[in-house]
């Protein structure tokens, strides 16, 4: 095989490569879109969406890490997700010191939980795929707050 040869199959393989890599992220965004649209039933009515759907892709026992701040006089619900039905994302909730603040996986790996803030609080909000009952590799946890 002559170089010229050579340089035109080492041309197509990055092509396929890249096709590939950019179908399969086409497709992990349209499983997350899935997800997040799914996620939003445990959105009750009567909260406002933040306007974000913070997402993360995550393999096995890979941790998603968001940085929110809640203001003070108010209640948010998250909501988390990772799959078709509810119990598949454990999140837990802290402090900018890393305080444990709440973990859904203390409470039967709720889909949501409301949190009623007095002061404003700069929060960490880690997610985990659940082993025992994993859905997705996508990780969504959607924020809303009462008026």
């Amino acid at each position: 095989m002559n170089t010229k040869s050579m340089n035109r199959s080492s041309l197509r393989s990055l092509i396929l490569f890249l096709f590939l890599a950019v179908g399969s992220q086409f497709n992990s965004f349209a499983q997350c879109d899935t997800i997040a649209t799914i996620c939003e039933k445990n959105m009750a009515k009567n909260y406002l969406s933040d306007g974000q759907e913070y997402r993360a892709l995550l393999i096995e026992e890979e941790t998603a890490e968001f940085h929110l701040t809640l203001y003070g006089n108010s209640t948010y619900r998250f909501a988390a997700c990772s799959g078709l039905t509810d119990g598949n994302l454990i999140f837990s909730v802290y402090d900018k010191d890393r305080n444990p603040i709440f973990s859904n996986r203390d409470h039967a790996v709720s889909p949501y939980w409301d949190f009623k803030v007095t002061n404003t609080l700069d929060i960490i909000v880690e997610g985990n795929l659940n082993l025992d009952n994993l859905g997705s590799g996508c990780a969504v946890l959607l924020v809303g707050f009462k008026p």
